[in-house]
This record gives structure tokens, sequence and C-alpha cells, in this order.
């Protein structure tokens, strides 16, 4: 009788091996099956030079198509944590989760640190700990991922964002985490966003602190509500963060300094502004700051409504947060009357 020798340890070996080169993929498209999946994985993989030879990288995909999350398998370690740095694209409408699984144990004397691999125009969905991982509270829960990043992007390219839901799957819980992609841009962004009002807050951004390891970190849900913050950052409440409303409304992300460079687009601009506008009350200003050849003018790629009340503003406040002009997600906030009337923006 041949004996092959297979020991406990050699079996556990074996299955720690194996998990090595497996990953756990979540929030798949509705209806995929195990061949796309791996094509998508294969020609992705290809076309970013991030395999270790020639061929196809994935050996095999597992689907569970009741709870909607796969594993895929390749052919080496080393490809399994290339394509990690795939967690966050985005494969037929669908954001994919790409986290390592459960039971996965590095090899020794190495770190369950994602490798530094930046795939231009993925967005991980995982923050690690780190010096440049910010805190972004105060957030109104109406904003969905793709407002929140299109706020965030103003600064520069995100390398992971994750926008913190009940459950991971669902209603806002008004904060969040990002990276950008040039560290440089950390305090920028801060600097930029901390304290902003926006619709009814003031958003409190701040680095979060660098954490310690801990439990759970490498499971699907990629321990991102696991943070501990620094001891003068606090989540940012109802509370803490409510903004008492003025006559004057700031909206965001609604035109680019190039739109307004050009007379008549400017004047078409301003147009439709207060003629929509309009429809919440009695506007009595519309400014919108222009770029002026060799001087450095605040404020271009804001617009500045002041409204005959408040009240009035708050409506369209509520009315205009989120609606779509040119193809982009309109946020809104209330502006100090002082600065407005002193043509500070």
């Amino acid at each position: 009788m041949h004996n092959n020798g297979l020991g406990g340890g050699n079996v556990a070996e074996i299955a720690l091996a194996r998990q090595s080169k497996r990953l756990y993929c979540g929030n798949l498209p509705m209806g995929i099956n195990e061949d796309i999946l791996s094509d998508f994985f294969n020609q992705t993989m290809i076309s970013t030079n991030l395999t270790t030879g020639a061929g196809a990288p994935v050996v095999s995909v597992h689907i569970n198509h009741d709870k909607n999350y796969s594993f895929v398998e390749f052919r080496t370690p080393e490809e399994a944590t290339a394509a990690m740095a795939f967690d966050g694209i985005v494969f037929q409408n669908q954001t994919l989760k790409i986290r390592r699984p459960k039971d996965y144990q590095p090899p020794e004397g190495e770190s369950q640190e994602v490798p530094k691999i930046h795939v231009p125009g993925v967005i991980s969905t995982n923050v690690p700990d780190s010096e440049n991982k910010i805190f972004i509270g105060g957030l109104p829960l109406y904003l969905n991922d793709e407002q929140v990043i299109e706020l965030l992007t103003a600064f520069g390219e995100l390398k992971a964002f994750n926008l913190v839901k009940e459950g991971n799957v669902g209603a806002s819980k008004g904060f969040a985490f990002c990276e950008y992609v040039d560290p440089n841009l950390t305090d920028v962004a801060c600097q930029g966003l901390n304290n902003m009002m926006l619709g009814e807050k003031k958003l409190v951004v701040q680095r979060a602190s660098v954490g310690s390891s801990r439990q759970g970190q490498n499971g699907p849900a990629g321990g991102a509500n696991a943070i501990a913050l620094h001891p003068n950052l606090k989540l940012a409440t109802s509370g803490s963060t409510d903004v008492v409303p003025t006559h004057v409304l700031q909206l965001l992300n609604m035109v680019s300094p190039e739109e307004l460079e050009d007379e008549q687009e400017y004047e078409d601009i301003l147009e439709d502004i207060r003629d929509e506008c309009l429809k919440f009350g009695q506007v009595r200003d519309v400014k919108i700051p222009r770029p002026i050849p060799g001087e450095t003018v605040s404020g271009v790629g804001k617009i500045f409504v002041m409204y005959s009340s408040p009240e009035e503003a708050t409506t369209a406040l509520r009315a205009l947060s989120g609606r779509k002009f040119a193809d982009r997600t309109v946020l809104t906030s209330f502006y100090d009357v002082e600065k407005f009337q002193a043509g500070e923006f």
C-alpha cells in the first residue's frame, strides 16, 4: 500500500498555501457566472501587467449566488496579492469588494498589509490605518458614495474611500474615511473641508490616528468600523454640527473655471441658476466668481445665491442638494451673509 506521507501538519500547510492564493470578492453583479468573473479578472490583470507569467492567472472561481459573493483562486500567492489592488473596481456597474479570506495567515515574518499597488482610476473600498487616513464626519445622511467621492476628488485622486453604513450595506451613518493617492494632499483636503457647512451640517475633517493591529481586519467587512480615533477627534453628531440657516446659499460642484471664461457661457449659466433658484423664493442676488487671467480669484467654481429670508434659502438647499446639473451632483450649504456682501469667497 502506497503511503503518500501526508500528516496533519502537511495538510494544514497545504490548506494555508491554498488560502494564500484565494480572495473573497463581494458585491457581485446579479446574474453573473464563474466564467464571466474569471474572464474579467484575467483580462484586467493581464492588461495592467500584474501577472507573474504568461497565460491566465485565475485557476478557479466559486460563486455563492444566494449571498452574492465568490472566492477566486489564482495560480500564485503573488498574483492573489496583486489582485487585491482591484478592490473597489467597477464591474457591470457594481463596485467589487475584494478581501483576503477570513482564515488567511500571511507567511511568517510578513505583515497583512495590502501591497502598495495602485491601479489608476480604481478607488479601494478598504481604507487601511495609516498616517494619511482621513476621517470625514458630519456628512448629511442623504449623500451616497458617489456624491461624497465627488466632493473629495475636488482635491485630487482618491486611493481609498469608505462611507460607513448600517450593517455595511444600509443607510449612511454620516461619516467616512478616505486616503489620497498623493500623501501631500492629506493636509490640503483637511484644511479645505474641515468646518465646511454642507447642507445643514458642518463637516469635521481630520487625520484619523494610526491604529495598532486589530482582530478582524482581513475579513469581508474589512474592519472599516474598527478605527481608533485621535483623542481630540469626536464623531460628528447632529447636536455638535447643526448649522444656523442664513439668507445665502452656496452651491458646489456645479461649474468648472473653464466654463466661466467664455462671456456667453457665463451669462447662460447665470440665467439658468437664477431661473432655477426663483422656484424656491425671492432671489435678491446671485454671484459666481470668475477666473481673471494673471490673478488669483477666490471662490472660482462656487455659486452664491442670496434669498430674501433664511427660510427660502433652506427650502432651496433641501431641493437642490443631490440634484444633477450638467451631469454633476450638486452639493449645497449655507454661507455667511457678511462675507457674501463683502465679496469674500
